[in-house]
Formats: C-alpha cells, structure tokens, sequence
C-alpha cells in the first residue's frame, strides 16, 4: 500500500470514528460528548496534519483538552439571557462548539462613534456577569465590530475600546478580568450589507461569548 493510501485509509477510519461517535451516544450526557467529540475531532486534526499514530494521539488530546461543553450551567445561562434581552435586537445563540454567544446591536450597546456604554446595555450586562464568579471554569470572551464608514484608523482602536469597555464593566460586577479576553475587528467581519443603512446599523455591535471547558 502507498503512503497516499495509508493516509487516505487513516482518515477513513477517523471519520467513520466520528460518525460513531455523533449517532452512537443516546445515552451519554452533554459533557461526555463534548469532550468525546473534541478527542475524536483531534484525533481527525492529527492523522491530517502529521498522518502518522504519534500525530494521531497528540491531536486527541489537544482536542480533548480544548473542547467546550454545553452543560445545564450553560442552558440556565442561555435562558436567562433569553429573557434578560428580549425585545432589545440582541441574538443569543449556541455556537456550533458549545459557546453561548450574545450579538448586541449598537443601538443599545454605543452611540455612533462612541466606546462608553449606554444606559440600556447594563441591565445585560448584570444579567451576563450573575453568578460567573463562582463558576470558574467559564471563560468570557467580547469582541467589538463596526460598519465600513470611516477609515480603518477610526474603526480598529473604536472597535477595541467598546470591547473594553464591556469588559471593565463585568469586572466592576464581580468577574475576574484574567477570565476575560478583549478582540477588535473594526469593519472585517460585517454580519450584514454595509451599503445600507440597516445592514451598517446590524454591523455596529460587540459580540460577547462565554465558553465552559470540560474536565481536564
């Protein structure tokens, strides 16, 4: 057999492996396939990257070691949120890797070009910060984006400080900054047509993420 077709047979097993793993655990708990997943997903990531059986089990265990859990912490955390937002623009949504993700529209985060926090974000924000001081192993994570009007000059530091911002104000209500972390992207991730007014104004937001690590 070639070495191609060594690879390719390796990433046939892995695969099925994964199809196994995501139809065949009825009776596993959300933690259990969080972490089960994450393995398998690093098992995948090393026979691509280093297609050999040391690559293979080094890939499990970064993936079980890095994958998020979607735990009834984090469901209760979903549902608060839920109801702490409704009527207010803001989407919460469960990513695709078990992180609870919080879109909040500019109109009630940040006046146009502006990083200090509006009056109508706070009520979010004490909701988001409850209990996460007890919970260690959360982690929170905040990233702030504006629309395409203005120079990259305007938008990166803008997009920057209004993620600060967010994070100073969680750290006034209990959360330990260490457990936060801050990214800007300006106006490289639009969500919407920046040649409309409603696409830019669905553009200026911060996205705040909180994530629960599995059992290490």
């Amino acid at each position: 057999m070639t070495r191609k077709n060594a690879a390719l047979t390796s990433m046939g097993v892995a695969t099925c492996a994964v199809a196994v793993l995501l139809t065949g655990c009825a009776t596993t708990t959300s933690q259990q396939k969080g972490a089960g997943t994450g393995a398998v997903i690093g098992a995948v990531a090393g026979q691509v990257l280093g297609r050999d059986s040391k690559s293979t089990v080094i890939g499990a265990g970064l993936g079980a070691l890095g994958g998020y859990i979607w735990s009834k912490q984090m469901e209760d955390k979903k549902r608060a949120m839920e109801q702490a937002t409704a009527g207010t623009g803001t989407v919460v949504t469960q990513t695709p890797d078990n992180q609870l993700k919080l879109s909040i529209p500019n109109d009630i985060s940040f006046d146009t070009g502006r990083a200090d926090i509006k009056p109508n974000l706070r009520p979010i924000l004490d909701q988001f910060a409850q209990g996460l001081s007890q919970q260690t192993s959360m982690e929170v994570r905040i990233v702030g984006h504006t629309d395409s009007t203005g120079s990259d000059a305007i938008n990166n530091p803008l997009s920057v400080n209004r993620a600060q911002s967010a994070r100073d104000y969680l750290v006034g209500r209990g959360v330990n900054s260490s457990r936060i972390s801050i990214d800007g992207r300006g106006s490289r991730e639009p969500v919407a047509d920046n040649g409309t007014a409603d696409g830019r104004a669905r553009n200026r937001r911060i996205d705040i993420f909180l994530a629960e690590r599995g059992q290490r």
